[in-house]
């Protein structure tokens, strides 16, 4: 946890910042991964493991098959962060790469199974993988009991499902709230609506979170999440240059994205002004040839 003088005044709450980037494989994401390959039995074990992913999920696959001793087959768009390719072959897992459509994702890593016999651990869709994110904030709460509202960014929706329902479980009047770049922003709309739309995925510099929210996360996120938020791409690098200049930590765009709805005078989008905000930083994958101001 992290706190910030200067970011709390700027934002007139008291924010503390849970931080993801410290984590195994440098992301929240090594949570769920480690859980849903954990939880399955031997026998389904020993076929291995596969999923597609653009580098966070990945690698936290890989690192869990290394852990248990068993292969992995992990699809990543050709597009994907060089940092996050290297850390994916780091631990031993065989990449194969497709265009970089959700479309190409998903076909690709159909014909990894169909030729490997691997599990699929889907980065989102996944009951284990959900949970293990929710242990994130459950560590939060634990450590700060007394918050009014927790922040994360939404992509598929994992993070957000499992925020949620370990939030709402433990403090049922706390708010949960979840930022996602304007530029993607189905789950925003869907929330919306109240019923699941997808969208075609426009550029966005927060590459974890172009995927369109799953079914089963969208149906947890109807019962106990409070708001979506969206934010300008412009916020989202303001936010994670802030955060690197104030805190001295380095975060990747997709974690920066809910501080940016606090930066982008969210005021009139999140009521904030007096309260204590949990924030998930949820990763520091950098890849920071691709950062021109760098």
């Amino acid at each position: 946890m992290l706190t910030s003088s200067r970011l709390d005044k700027a934002s007139a709450a008291s924010l503390l910042f849970k931080c993801e980037n410290f984590q195994k494989i440098g992301a929240f994401k090594a949570r769920g991964a480690t859980n849903a390959v954990f939880s399955l039995d031997d026998a389904i074990a020993r076929r291995g493991v596969a999923t597609h992913s653009s580098g966070n999920h990945g690698a936290a696959v890989a690192r869990a098959a290394k852990l248990r001793g068993i292969p992995s087959q992990i699809v990543m768009p050709s597009n994907s962060a060089k940092v996050k390719v290297r850390a994916v072959e780091s631990y031993g897992a065989q990449i194969v790469f497709c265009e970089p459509t959700e479309e190409a994702r998903e076909a690709a890593c159909a014909d990894v199974i169909k030729k490997t016999g691997a599990i699929i651990i889907h980065s989102f869709e996944n009951e284990d993988v959900m949970a293990g994110q929710g242990t994130a904030t459950l560590e939060l709460l634990e450590d700060v009991s007394d918050l009014d509202l927790v922040m994360c960014p939404v992509g598929g929706g994992g993070l957000l499902s499992g925020t949620a329902v370990a939030a709402k479980s433990m403090r049922p009047k706390i708010k949960v709230i979840a930022a996602e770049p304007e530029n993607v922003d189905d789950a925003a709309q869907s929330f919306r609506a109240g019923r699941l739309i997808q969208t075609e995925k426009k550029f966005t510099i927060a590459d974890g979170l172009r995927t369109n929210v799953g079914a089963p996360n969208f149906a947890i996120i109807q019962r106990y999440v409070d708001d979506i938020v969206t934010v300008s791409e412009e916020a989202i690098i303001s936010a994670m240059r802030t955060i690197w200049e104030t805190m001295k930590i380095i975060i990747e765009p997709s974690a920066a994205v809910p501080y940016g709805a606090i930066m982008e005078g969210s005021a009139s989008k999140i009521d904030i002004a007096g309260k204590r905000v949990g924030i998930i930083l949820t990763g520091g994958n950098v890849d920071l040839d691709a950062l021109p101001w760098i």
